[in-house]
């Protein structure tokens, strides 16, 4: 193919060097990925093949600077392919995803460049050095020696061949998901079988039904009518075939099983944890976490599950009270959402349902924008002029306080076939600085929530509200980014500090005054009634044990299987079931698994630390006390905020937090916003 053509290869002649979308055609990105590879190298050549003495600049700096358009053709290929994927592009993704680990090995295994970072590692004087780019020379140097860079030649040609094996075992994880998501419906023929259904959800099951030619209602996996169906369907029978089948989704028995794929990606992680020198895989992660040693996770998972369990406990009894009057005499997992939403009905007077009016899409972005703008002076404005992926993405323009240009964000919201699940933040282009200008960052997040109907427009459930509020905290990291370089810039922080900023957000959502701002009725304008809005926060703990115990025992499952726990004989089912029994209080339902679609661990970068959920609820909790104590948009409060937020990685989290806070943060704040206060325990901090 003749490159001169290639879109990606061109520098972008758009508004702000954005992604030329609609100019990029499929078959461009293995060349373009192959061209950049090539020039990486050749910028890495450079550094190498200088014959001045190695310094910070010319060592650290410059190979900091290599591969910019690699970076930015790959996250473009990796965000459509989690975003707007086909088979083509899934088919490629199996191409591309060992081509950049072998790239990414040829820099880490490279001796002579190794030498020259050791070099600068070992001579320079940290006291000449900002204490960002003191950051960045321990980072470069642990990326190079926690990676391989030590190791023998023929530990480092194995490390290379699990590199490439994990790149393609984890693309082949998510598509099995994506694949088993997409391939499931449950047709209902029957209008009594739809009994307790709300009419939105009917309307929405009806246009499924129409787009396959098929009569009656049709529901999915997609979140959007998988949840509502588990929530309100009076029909136990579908529920649990529902329930069923999205728990084995990627665990029945056809090609697209991915127990397999578990069983290799776990022994490949730890195969290259001790070829590291480490005891198991988790050990290699936490080296950079805030909790670093697994001992230190369990601790802090165990004593939160000492802590919720009796309230869970609780919470689930009187879910058993309502389902006994029902005759149900053992309560199973597909009918905990169902009475959980009954019980919520009886002890709050509202259903999320009857909420949805009250939060359209666009009136909850809207909101979101205006806390941005109270805490950091940001505005947010459509641009119609910038290249988009697909027709439903919008894209703003991000201006700062002073009414300059701060950043792209791109918002996507429905679910399509080519879209994997969940809700997620990621970025086409990073946040960093040249000697002549500060490069500001292009943000996306993406979304699974109703699609419009007619004259209704997408309304959100209160869940769905707190959902869109953390994918903007996450993006509000990335927005905000000042640092001189990239890869210390907005998100790129410890991992079980980067759900801070999103976990942070949620908390607007519960403040009443707040609320009272964009509650509002999307036919009449009428702000949800004052009782309401009390009950809502009043509900802000609700199921909050439950809760609890259900993300420890997905962190503990993480653990597990990090920690060496895993043998080659285990069944994925039973180890699952023995790991995550302790937090268990429904009966598990045969032939069901989680791990077959726990892509945060299997897919995305959540291995060995899932747990950063629960140790980030803490901080967040904390950080919104102060909040509180201040005022909820108080100006200097916000600007400390936005300080932590701003500098990225370029310090150690903790002392981020403390220069924010004044002190370290204190657990004692999570178990008050959960209610889970009626024991005592140790301070993990």
């Amino acid at each position: 193919m003749n490159n001169k053509n290639n879109n990606l290869l061109k520098k972008f002649d758009t508004p702000f060097r954005s992604i030329p979308f609609e100019n990029i055609k499929q078959e461009d990105f293995k060349p373009a990925i192959e061209e950049a590879i090539k020039e990486a190298k050749q910028e890495i050549k450079q550094i190498v093949d200088s014959t001045d003495p190695p310094n910070f600049v010319n060592t650290i700096v410059a190979l900091e600077a290599a591969g910019k358009k690699l970076n930015i053709i790959s996250s473009v290929f990796f965000n459509l392919n989690s975003a707007e994927t086909n088979d083509y592009l899934q088919n490629l993704a199996q191409e591309i995803s060992p081509m950049l680990a072998e790239y990414a090995n040829d820099i880490i295994f490279n001796e002579k460049l190794f030498e020259k970072i050791k070099i600068v590692y070992d001579t320079t004087l940290k006291s000449k050095l900002s204490q960002e780019e003191v950051r960045l020379l321990d980072k470069t140097y642990k990326d190079f020696s926690k990676n391989g860079a030590l190791l023998s030649e023929k530990g480092k040609q194995r490390l290379r061949e699990i590199s490439n094996e994990l790149a393609i075992l984890s693309v082949k994880f998510g598509q099995n998901v994506l694949k088993e998501t997409n391939d499931y419906f449950l047709p209902v023929s029957h209008e009594k079988d739809l009994e307790g259904i709300p009419e939105s959800i009917r309307e929405m099951a009806r246009k499924e039904a129409e787009k396959r030619n098929l009569e009656g209602w049709v529901f999915t996996l997609q979140f959007p009518s998988y949840v509502p169906f588990l929530k309100y369907a009076k029909n136990r029978e579908l529920r649990k075939e529902i329930y069923t089948a999205s728990m084995q989704k990627a665990f029945k028995e056809n090609e697209f099983n991915n127990e397999a794929i578990i069983h290799r990606i776990v022994e490949l992680r730890k195969e290259k944890a001790e070829l590291l020198g480490f005891q198991n895989y988790a050990d290699l992660i936490l080296q950079e976490r805030m909790a670093y040693a697994p001992k230190l996770v369990f601790d802090f998972l165990l004593d939160l599950l000492e802590k919720a369990k009796p309230f869970a406990e609780k919470e689930v009894k009187e879910l058993e009270k309502l389902a006994a009057k029902e005759g149900i005499t053992e309560i199973q997992p597909y009918d905990h959402a169902y009475y959980a939403e009954k019980l919520r009905e009886e002890k709050f007077s509202f259903s999320e349902e009857e909420l949805k009016p009250y939060f359209p899409l666009n009136q909850v972005l809207n909101a979101a924008f205006d806390a941005a703008n109270k805490l950091y002076g940001l505005s947010f404005t459509e641009r119609t002029d910038i290249q988009k992926y697909h027709p439903e993405v919008t894209v703003y323009e991000v201006l700062n306080s002073k009414e300059r240009h701060q950043a792209l964000l791109y918002t996507d919201f429905h679910p399509r076939e080519g879209k994997r699940a969940g809700a997620w933040m990621t970025s086409y282009k990073g946040q960093y600085k040249t000697l002549n200008e500060n490069i500001r960052p292009h943000i996306s997040i993406v979304c699974n929530f109703s699609r419009p109907n007619g004259e209704i427009p997408s309304l959100l459930t209160f869940s769905e509200v707190t959902t869109l509020f953390h994918e903007f905290g996450h993006a509000l990291h990335g927005i905000l980014a000042d640092t001189a370089f990239e890869s210390l810039s907005g998100t790129n922080v410890y991992w079980d500090f980067v759900e801070l900023p999103s976990q942070f957000m949620e908390n607007y959502v519960y403040e009443k005054e707040f609320l009272k701002t964009f509650a509002k009725h999307y036919e009449t304008g009428e702000i949800l009634e004052e009782e309401k809005i009390s009950k809502i926060v009043a509900s802000s703990n609700f199921m909050q044990g439950y809760q609890t115990l259900r993300q420890i025992g997905l962190g503990l499952l993480d653990m597990a299987y990090h920690t060496n726990e895993f043998k080659s004989e285990d069944s994925v089912e039973n180890f699952e079931k023995e790991q995550i029994k302790k937090t268990q209080l429904y009966p598990h339902v045969d032939k069901t698994c989680i791990s077959t679609s726990f892509s945060h661990i299997f897919q995305g970068g959540y291995a060995a630390g899932y747990y950063s959920y629960k140790w980030a609820e803490v901080l967040d909790a904390d950080a919104f006390d102060f909040f509180r104590d201040t005022g909820i948009f108080n100006n200097e409060t916000a600007g400390k905020f936005e300080t932590l937020l701003s500098k990225g990685g370029t310090e150690d989290p903790m002392e981020l937090y403390i220069a924010f806070r004044g002190r370290k943060p204190q657990p004692e704040a999570l178990l008050k916003r959960a209610g889970l206060l009626n024991q005592n325990g140790k301070n993990i901090f």
